[in-house]
């Protein structure tokens, strides 16, 4: 039987009284006024260093360990990555959802205006647990929604529900941050694709990304260190301490051209562009939710939507 706390504590300190009184008296008899003195401070101080020492020890063992963002819930797409999704108020029993880029859909990349709702799909998706390895595999009923006109996702909805799925591999989704997320956040991308995670900085964020054809919305800008490639396109960015997904990678300029496929340029309010070879983004997610109801059911009428419409 375990010791409560307190008892664990007396018992420590009255063995090491126990251990170290005899020797402490033993060698004071000689001069024994100091050694009386003496040998009780140095006695006070043992047992007072070995209950700090036990506390401070039982303290860090009581206290959470900081959890690393990992693959368990992201997948692998046929070309892209992705991850299982819920929201703060989806219930076990609503169909899962999965979220990549519009421009992974296996119906092409979404021209610019284009909206993808409701469009039936039979596509799979490989499902990741924490080290990366295929657990499972998941498949969509539809696309829910698709876009790459002031963001770039898509979300699927599947034949499975979040309960299903934990139960059957013991996965469960990423929870979207309802939140923005601030300039200097820690995060992680966490791509299915390769199985790779990226870990660095929110930069800051551009007012509006252009790329080709296409101009994205407030993007997430990352620091250096998360040096995504091709494949990693709609991998979860993960908030590393609230492990809330806050943005989905989506691009980067590769060789520092300005504005065009590959090469997305920023553009402030003024209209001034600039370019950043190297640099990848993401697109923000903390909206998404509000167009999501009850059952995860589409509603881009729904109050605090701003996902564009068809």
């Amino acid at each position: 039987m375990r010791k409560p706390l307190g008892a664990a504590l007396l018992a420590l300190a009255l063995a090491v009284a126990g251990a170290g009184a005899a020797p402490a008296v033993a060698a004071d008899v000689p001069s024994f006024g100091k050694g009386a003195g003496t040998g009780t401070a140095s006695l006070t101080s043992v047992v007072r260093d070995a209950v700090t020492s036990a506390t401070q020890s039982l303290g860090q063992a009581r206290r959470p360990a900081v959890q690393a963002v990992d693959l368990a819930g992201t997948v692998a797409l046929s070309n892209c990555s992705g991850s299982v999704v819920r929201f703060a108020d989806s219930e076990d029993n609503d169909p899962a959802l999965v979220m990549s880029n519009g421009h992974c859909l296996e119906t092409g990349m979404p021209a610019p205006g284009e909206v993808v709702v409701d469009r039936a799909s039979s596509r799979t998706f490989g499902l990741l647990n924490a080290a990366g390895t295929r657990v499972g595999t998941l498949r969509a009923s539809k696309i829910a929604y698709g876009a790459m006109t002031d963001t770039d996702v898509s979300i699927y909805q599947l034949t499975t529900t979040y309960g299903q799925i934990r139960s059957s591999y013991g996965i469960s989704a990423l929870t979207m941050s309802e939140t923005r997320p601030a300039a200097g956040t820690a995060i992680t991308v966490a791509s299915g694709y390769w199985k790779r995670l990226y870990s660095c900085n929110v930069d800051g964020f551009a007012y509006r990304l252009k790329e080709g054809g296409w101009t994205f919305k407030d993007s997430v800008r990352y620091t250096s260190a998360c040096n995504t490639v091709g494949g990693t396109s709609g991998s979860p960015v993960v908030d590393q301490a609230t492990k809330r997904v806050v943005a989905v990678n989506n691009t980067g300029n590769e060789d520092g051209q300005s504005c065009t496929l590959n090469n997305p340029c920023e553009v402030d309010q003024n209209g001034r562009i600039t370019v950043r070879k190297g640099i990848n983004y993401a697109q923000q997610t903390y909206g998404i939710g509000a167009c999501f109801g009850v059952g995860n059911k589409l509603d881009l009428s729904a109050s605090g939507c701003t996902l564009p419409r068809p």
